[in-house]
């Protein structure tokens, strides 16, 4: 059996630290057979093809169901290209991001966290894409700025849902949530599905608490138990962000965009890595690959979802090897080591093949 998956090309950093990750799916012996299609992502083939290259890329992940992806850049200018990840996700049907912190082997967080932190954000609506324009004179105290924004109820329980489901695999606390007494309408919302879904999943924990108190909770709460953190799109673009940090390096997790069906089961998986495309380290073979490579063994850890057992085994013997680099000390710089980029990809191929060929 093998697994077909939409390759989405990228910039800068973000594109090396895809074509080394890709080594480790074209390193034999796998013992699966992985067929990539590749859709060039670049700011400068997304501005030639006026974004019609992001839209066919979409729907040969609907097609296909499993993707990953490069860092892209986004342009600041109005009028450009834009986000390529706005139209990736409105293109899929994506409902909900999950990124999870977890401790690197061999890496002391910045924190006291113990446990796995787990973000569900919302993927489309509330901030990005919202509608927004100026009054008033210009350049004068009384301009004013105005911004539309929109969620609505099944982003809502898809995002709930999936923050239950996740917390009962893992034996965690579904914590946090909106600030929802500032705003009962719109981030009240979000509210009523994670009580709703507390109702539905009794013998999961549950601990709503509002934003604000979870990002201080962070530094209190997580060294109890694992945490799930169902979230509003633009407070867990943050929140993910600040977690990943916590456990040392925003290069140390990987990113996945789920479609869900009207079962709230994933029907398309696009697994990336959170970081941008850091243009200060292009070139320079230092990046940390540990989110690329995590991407792919999330990624295929969906495949195995899908009917592909092979692909399970290797995107554990993807996972074990990179974390279990880690921990022996072959580690970038940003994670206190001295390996390049290469040195570290190498390494996770040749314990690969150490696993996969073991009886």
């Amino acid at each position: 059996m093998g697994t077909a998956l939409v390759v989405c090309e990228g910039d800068e950093t973000g594109q090396e630290l895809l074509e080394q990750a890709l080594r480790v799916l074209n390193s034999p012996p796998l013992g699966i057979r992985i067929e990539l299609q590749r859709f060039d992502l670049s700011l400068e083939n997304r501005r030639a093809t006026a974004n019609a290259v992001v839209s066919e890329a979409a729907l040969a992940m609907r097609a296909l169901g499993l993707g990953l992806k490069a860092a892209t850049i986004t342009p600041p200018e109005v009028g450009d290209v834009g986000s390529p990840n706005r139209i990736l996700r409105e293109g899929v049907g994506g409902s909900v991001i999950v990124r999870t912190g977890r401790r690197i082997p061999g890496v002391v967080p910045l924190a006291p966290v113990v446990h796995p932190i787990v973000v569900v954000r919302m993927a489309v609506g509330d901030a990005y894409g919202a509608q927004e324009k100026r009054t008033g004179t210009p350049g004068t105290k009384d301009e004013q700025a105005w911004r539309t924004e929109r969620i609505d109820r099944g982003t809502c329980r898809a995002v709930a849902e999936y923050s239950f489901q996740s917390a009962a695999a893992l034996d965690a606390c579904v914590y946090g949530g909106p600030k929802w007494t500032v705003s009962p309408l719109y981030e009240g919302l979000l509210k009523e599905e994670m009580d709703a879904a507390a109702l539905r999943h009794q013998e999961v924990r549950y601990r709503p608490i509002l934003i604000d108190a979870a990002y201080a909770g962070l530094l209190t709460e997580s060294g109890e138990m694992p945490l799930v953190i169902p979230a509003l799109n633009r407070d867990g673009d943050v929140l993910s962000d600040l977690v990943l940090a916590l456990f040392g390096s925003i290069a140390g997790a990987e990113s996945v965009l789920l479609a869900l069906d009207d079962d709230l089961h994933p029907t398309v998986a696009m697994a990336e890595a959170p970081h941008g495309t850091a243009p200060s380290l292009l070139g320079k073979d230092v990046a940390n690959p540990m989110a690329m490579l995590l991407a792919c063994a999330a990624v295929l850890d969906y495949a195995a979802r899908r009917g592909d057992p092979g692909a399970a085994i290797v995107a554990g013997a993807i996972r074990s090897s990179t974390l279990g680099a880690a921990a022996d000390g072959v580690r970038t710089f940003d994670l206190g080591g001295d390996a390049t980029t290469t040195d570290v990809v190498d390494e996770v191929i040749a314990r690969m093949r150490s696993a996969l060929s073991s009886p």
